[in-house]
């Protein structure tokens, strides 16, 4: 059965809008966006399937989809923003501005290290109860008190949902503002897009339903009591501790998708994350808005960290918020792209050389970050350059 497309595909990318509905009919898409900009030019804009399969919704143009860590950039981009207005530095210690985040030999942990995954602090070493991350006070709490688990700067391993309140709080201390409260002041609304960190009560009823295997129900954690490595306790509690970390048996729910998550909880459209990365592709600045200096996106997109992650399970290079384009990872065609993969396969991405900027959400959520649908819509518009 042929998905109805809407939207529309300049002339020279008339392909990509049949890769797009090809992901449907061979692919499993159930619902997705997918667009992309072109030196300034927004060239593609497609949306299709299914917002709600059980209730037969279809996607509209202002269908709104969690995305996971596609936002992981977005609540890095607002703490570089103050870089940018001179109230801290990239290698300052955090605990200057969280005093409490100094304890149990935290205290020279710079923002570099947590922007890049050094800071040794990818899980919540002690067991919390159902839905803490829920509670912004008590994830912070537990982050700030507990000691690392390798020596900060030494190595990386993906702060796979502690990311965002790590570096959230910071930003909350400096500018008294929750942090999807400073994006729409800082991205947002200049942008007039929609990208939230916390959907606002007027959005829910446009949120896509999410579908991922397994995650359901809440899962029981109790195999995290049995006795296992260090390294393997960190991986596991990264993931399950608390549980509905990482979204599991609340993805859908109200508290999930209004709660400050800012590394995991993202929702927004295609069409907001491509014109985000169109900006940071013509180098963080144009008439509309200022993201962020020429100087510190150099520094922010330039190889920071390298190596293998064991929570990632391969190879990884990461800029200060933003993955960095390999051959085995490519963002795009073009060396110097950066952009950052969600659970699932969703993705923003610039290319600085060819000029584009790339947003795909969707809410058939497969296992892991890239999947043959983003990989066929980044072939596809490739192609037509």
């Amino acid at each position: 059965m042929s998905i109805p497309i809407g939207g529309f595909a300049d002339s020279r990318f008339k392909s990509v809008r049949s890769v797009f509905q090809r992901n449907f009919a061979e692919e499993g898409e159930i619902g997705a966006a997918v667009t992309v900009y072109l030196q300034g030019e927004k060239v593609i804009d497609l949306w299709g399937g299914m917002a709600d399969q059980s209730n037969r919704v279809e996607w509209q143009e202002d269908t709104i989809c969690g995305y996971y860590s596609t936002g992981k950039p977005l609540i890095a981009l607002i703490l570089l923003s103050l870089i940018d207005a001179g109230k801290i530095n990239l290698d300052d210690h955090v605990a200057d501005v969280w005093p409490e985040f100094g304890a149990a030999g935290k205290e020279k942990i710079t923002y570099r290290q947590l922007l890049c995954h050094q800071a040794g602090l990818s899980a919540v070493r002690k067991r919390l109860p159902e839905g803490a991350m829920l509670d912004w006070e008590l994830m912070v709490k537990e982050l700030a008190s507990q000691a690392p688990w390798w020596e900060p700067g030494s190595r990386h391993v993906y702060h796979t949902n502690t990311y965002g309140y790590l570096v959230g709080e910071p930003i909350r201390l400096m500018t008294g503002l929750d942090p999807g409260e400073f994006l729409q002041q800082k991205i947002s609304r200049p942008l007039h897009e929609e990208l939230y960190i916390g959907v606002p009560d007027d959005a829910l009823a446009r949120v896509a339903t999410l579908y991922m295997e397994g995650a359901e129900s809440v899962p029981d954690i109790s195999f995290l009591d049995q006795p296992m490595s260090e390294q393997e306790r960190m991986l596991k509690h990264g993931v399950y501790n608390p549980s509905g970390f990482s979204s599991l048996g609340v993805l859908n729910s109200r508290a999930w998708r209004q709660a400050q998550i800012p590394s995991t909880n993202g929702h927004g459209t295609a069409r907001g994350v491509a014109h985000l990365y169109s900006i940071l592709a013509a180098g963080g600045n144009t008439e509309e808005i200022e993201l962020i200096s020429d100087t510190l996106l150099s520094e922010a997109t330039a190889l920071q960290s390298r190596g293998f992650c064991p929570a990632l399970e391969r190879d990884v290079d990461f800029g200060l918020g933003f993955q960095l384009t390999r051959k085995d990872r490519p963002l795009g065609g073009n060396p110097g792209s950066f952009g950052h993969f969600g659970t699932g396969g969703s993705l923003g991405f610039a290319d600085p050389i060819a000029g584009i900027g790339f947003g795909y959400v969707m809410n058939y959520i497969k296992p892991r970050w890239q999947n043959s649908r983003n990989r066929a819509l980044m072939a596809a518009v490739y192609d037509c350059l």
